[in-house]
């Protein structure tokens, strides 16, 4: 069975106890001004990047094509999710940040020296060889649109086709061999009435990596030629979060379900959520709110559910799968 880890969002301690984590908005980085984005162009070839919480984005530009490329972070507050091409980079195609925030990061996943699809980023301070908790991740204005539609580089996606971004943790300098993959879009399913290009704002679990230094991003895709990939190699974060106070043992969950358990969607969950069963012993799901208060619950009598959410204040929920005496548990949005 396909590995799908999107919307299987934020695995979460159903036991345990409470850990100290520090959350980078980026919402303190100063812009300028409304509908604009900042990249230091001071040092070409040097990192030019910021900090934020307790992480470094590195940023890297270069003149030497004629004109101003940059690789790696850039922060924004670009509201335009409309406007196809490379001239609206910088925007999400949320048109916000997370949650309704202003700023939010742009990641450009080139890196010009090995020329592959993937860029790392740094922990700072007591973060350092701690695990990371998880950020929110939506693609791009660029990207989304460059598949939607296709462009001069890249084709309109069809029934197959995927583009998805992996990520894996660095611990003292070794690359660690687990990683968390997250589909920014799936053309994959039999159902091609469910297949989608991200255009949410998705929470990523990364407690499975356990304790890490650093983290590689690397985006890839169905639609490439000889020259590399062709889908614009670009997606969107907010709210990077460490835990910088746990250990990797902390975040093991007793008991827990076997992954992968399901996939929910949407998410953020209007009037309904669907909840798409990946594990025979799945017995029951239950929403719960973040406390562990039971709302309600279902028996699973088949593999894809529809579960009613019109009664369920906005806010943030889990759906936690119990059976054979295991749970797991996936994070969840109700949106007005």
């Amino acid at each position: 069975m396909r590995t799908n880890t999107f919307l299987l969002s934020a695995l979460l301690l159903i036991t345990g106890s409470l850990k100290a984590q520090t959350v980078a908005t980026f919402d303190d980085l100063i812009l300028s001004h409304p509908d604009t984005f900042y990249v230091n162009y001071t040092a070409p070839g040097s990192d030019v990047g910021f900090n934020d919480g307790l992480a470094h984005f590195p940023c890297v530009y270069d003149t030497g094509y004629g004109d101003t490329t940059w690789s790696y972070f850039a922060y924004s507050n670009l509201t335009d999710s409309v406007t196809s091409g490379v001239g609206n980079q910088y925007s999400a195609k949320t048109a916000t940040g997370f949650g309704g925030s202003a700023n939010y990061v742009v990641v450009s996943c080139f890196n010009p020296v090995t020329y592959a699809n993937s860029v790392i980023l740094n922990l700072t301070g007591a973060a350092i060889n701690h695990p990371v908790s998880g950020f929110y991740v939506t693609n791009n204005t660029y990207a989304y649109n460059s598949m939607r539609d296709g462009d001069m580089f890249s084709r309109k996606f069809h029934n197959g086709d995927w583009f998805k971004l992996n990520v894996q943790g660095y611990s003292g300098g070794v690359l660690k061999p687990d990683s968390v993959t997250i589909y920014l879009a799936d053309f994959l399913f039999p159902d091609t009435t469910m297949n989608y290009i991200l255009k949410t704002w998705q929470w990523v679990n990364l407690g499975s990596l356990g304790n890490v230094d650093s983290l590689q991003l690397s985006l890839s895709s169905t639609d490439n030629s000889l020259f590399g990939m062709n889908t614009p190699a670009y997606f969107c974060m907010d709210n990077f979060t460490t835990d910088e106070t746990a250990g990797a043992g902390a975040l093991h969950i007793a008991n827990e379900l076997t992954l992968p358990v399901a996939k929910i969607y949407p998410n953020p969950a209007g009037n309904v959520l669907y909840a798409e069963i990946l594990q025979n012993s799945v017995q029951l799901v239950s929403i719960t709110d973040l406390s562990g208060r039971i709302i309600a619950s279902w028996p699973v009598t088949q593999t894809r559910l529809e579960l009613n959410t019109s009664d369920l204040a906005p806010g943030t929920y889990l759906l936690q799968l119990s059976g054979n005496g295991k749970t797991a548990g996936l994070r969840f949005v109700k949106q007005d």
